[in-house]
């Protein structure tokens, strides 16, 4: 065989292995779902970038490169994610200017900008708010699964807040227009990458970031891929315009994937499915919302299903933040207004199951009927009632009892709800002073701690020499331990009602124990506890400040020649140290992964002590 034919089947056997990004070509079931759901535009190779994350194992679950790929970038790999990912649109301003573009770059498929409903804009019905900076790839098909993925980055579409508010068509890349630029900063997706794996290994419903293209000058493009990722606004949009065609055709298209994906067990025909589909929804959004306020998550949930996937899922990372302990007063600065904060998202929530309960209705009789009649909805009602179920079921989970014990605890009458009552005097108590400003909004910080004691406790009692009903942690002791760092002078000081609800609290813990122990002696559980407590309550948590701190010094160390290579096995190891929770089911490729990668372990330590600074911020 000669040199030259040796080469060209080698080429060919490269394209082939990676032959399934090319599923990935603009095309989507959307656009023929719902015929106006979206806006087409002309894409662009750029032919450049380079490959700054890549998530190895959500592609391995994707089937887009093989189960046994080594976790290392390749030259051909790299070469394909930027021929695939690398684009830009060729939008109103291009076309407008007669840009001059080479015709050997453009894409033969249109990809689109999907439609939805935004409070942002000032038109409060969907008419010109949608995707402002990202397309859709397409979907990827693997083992009865379908993805959806799409990009942000790719340049400024005519749904962007800022064209709107600029009623002409915007260059990417212009700073005039707030929201107009079209482009990603790559600290943004890069914090995005690790904070949705993280989310993903604790159990949470979540959009995961499959890949980062680093474009150069502080700019990127950021690839996300999820099993959905219509939003609940991708619907209510014809909601509030009643458009009933409309609706249904994009209400059918989102059930008919949760049903093929296997996702949810509708078997209804006709307008019964949208009863079976509001089971559904209120079920997963109260399990999703109960989630976040137990582990201190704010999403900023809002009526307009924005910030949120239609299967309860958090999506846009761009002001998601994970709390050290409950800051449940934080909110927000999005410059034109404040956020909801952690206390308000049930409600939120409640009112985007609610606003389901209306279109469910309304796909049904074709007459809109005002949304406060379905306040008292059966849906509304069931969302209730999972919220408080799966609230205490999550904070028992979070304690380190396991399934059998929470269900040994739940099933005493009126005991979580007194234990509840106790660990809420302290979860939600406030330093003294007010609402005071912080980087990127305002806060009135947490008084205690609760995850330390969470920790802690348990241990105290494990290690105790006494017989069980003797193990009493001092009132000081347990003062001290709880208090977190934003106490000041005046609230470090003991009153006694402090005293009286550390009594209370460590008589109802206790029982707790002796329940969940059933037969078995409570001794002889603890260590359980103790062991599922520490890992779910370390100190490793990534929080919201934590987590910009930790970006800004890889971009610095990047700036100063830091490989790609080493971005990404720091991004994996700082995702792998959150691996291995209690009951979390996992990928076979997270279970394999048992080495961590060889990172420089200088910059690494400093990462590190970022996250024990900030342990307890938000």
């Amino acid at each position: 065989m000669t040199m030259k034919h040796s080469g060209t089947r080698k080429l060919q056997q490269l394209t082939n292995f990676y032959s399934s990004f090319d599923q990935l070509n603009g095309v989507h079931p959307w656009m023929d779902a719902v015929k106006d759901g979206f806006v087409s535009y002309r894409v662009r190779e750029l032919n450049t970038g380079k490959v700054a994350y890549f998530n190895f194992i959500l592609a391995k679950e994707m089937g887009l490169i093989p189960p046994d790929h080594p976790h290392q970038m390749s030259e051909e790999l790299q070469q394909k994610l930027i021929e695939t990912f690398s684009l830009q649109i060729i939008n109103e301003y291009d076309e407008l200017t007669q840009r001059r573009i080479d015709p050997a770059t453009i894409r033969p498929h249109k990809y689109m900008a999907t439609r939805y409903l935004q409070l942002q804009h000032s038109n409060k019905q969907g008419k010109t708010s949608g995707d402002g900076r990202g397309i859709w790839n397409g979907t990827v098909y693997h083992r009865g699964t379908t993805w959806d993925v799409s990009s942000r980055g790719t340049g400024v579409t005519c749904l962007a807040p800022g064209a709107v508010q600029a009623q002409k068509p915007l260059k990417t890349g212009g700073t005039e227009f707030g929201y107009g630029c079209g482009l990603a900063e790559i600290d943004e997706l890069l914090g995005a990458s690790i904070l949705a794996e993280v989310m993903h290994l604790q159990g949470i419903g979540t959009e995961r970031m499959l890949c980062v293209i680093d474009l150069g000058k502080g700019y990127g493009i950021g690839v996300r891929a999820a099993r959905n990722l219509i939003r609940p606004a991708h619907l209510f949009l014809y909601l509030k315009q009643e458009r009933w065609d409309n609706l249904k055709a994009a209400t059918d298209y989102m059930i008919d994937r949760q049903i093929d994906n296997k996702v949810w067990d509708i078997k209804a025909k006709g307008s019964g499915r949208y009863d079976e589909m509001l089971i559904e929804i209120s079920k997963s959004f109260g399990e999703f919302t109960a989630i976040l306020d137990t582990d201190y998550i704010f999403a900023w949930l809002d009526w307009d299903g924005d910030n949120v996937l239609a299967d309860a899922g958090i999506i846009d990372y761009g002001s998601v933040r994970q709390f050290g302990i409950r800051h449940d007063k934080y909110r927000y600065d999005d410059v034109e207004r404040f956020s909801t904060n952690l206390n308000e998202q049930k409600q939120k929530a409640r009112l985007i199951v609610q606003v389901f309960a209306q279109m469910a209705d309304y796909l049904k009789t074709k007459k809109k009927k005002p949304l406060r009649d379905f306040a008292q909805h059966s849906a509304v009602l069931n969302f209730n009632r999972v919220f408080d179920l799966k609230r205490a079921e999550r904070l028992l989970y979070r304690m380190g009892f396991n399934e059998t014990q929470r269900s040994h605890i739940m099933a005493k009458d009126g005991l979580f709800e007194r234990f509840d009552k106790e660990f809420s005097f302290f979860e939600r108590a406030k330093v003294s002073g007010n609402t005071e400003k912080v980087a990127d909004g305002v806060n009135h910080p947490a008084l205690y701690n609760m995850r330390t004691l969470m920790k802690v406790y348990p241990r105290f009692l494990m290690e105790s020499p006494l017989p069980f009903e003797k193990r009493w942690m001092t009132e000081n002791t347990f003062f001290k331990t709880v208090l977190s760092g934003f106490a000041k002078s005046r609230d470090a000081r003991m009153g006694e009602k402090q005293r009286r609800h550390i009594e209370a609290f460590q008589r109802v813990y206790r029982e707790l124990v002796e329940t969940a122990a059933g037969r078995n002696k409570p001794e002889h559980i603890l260590k359980g506890i103790c062991e599922r407590a520490e890992k779910l309550n370390s100190d490793k948590r990534i929080t919201g400040n934590a987590l910009i701190e930790m970006v800004e010094e890889i971009i610095t160390e990047k700036k100063k020649g830091l490989p790609m290579e080493q971005i990404q096995k720091i991004v994996d190891k700082l995702i792998y140290e959150q691996n291995g929770m209690p009951e979390i089911p996992v990928s076979r490729f997270y279970r394999d992964q048992l080495a961590t990668p060889a990172v420089k372990m200088d910059l690494y330590a400093k990462l590190l002590s970022l996250v024990e600074e900030h342990k307890e911020s938000i």
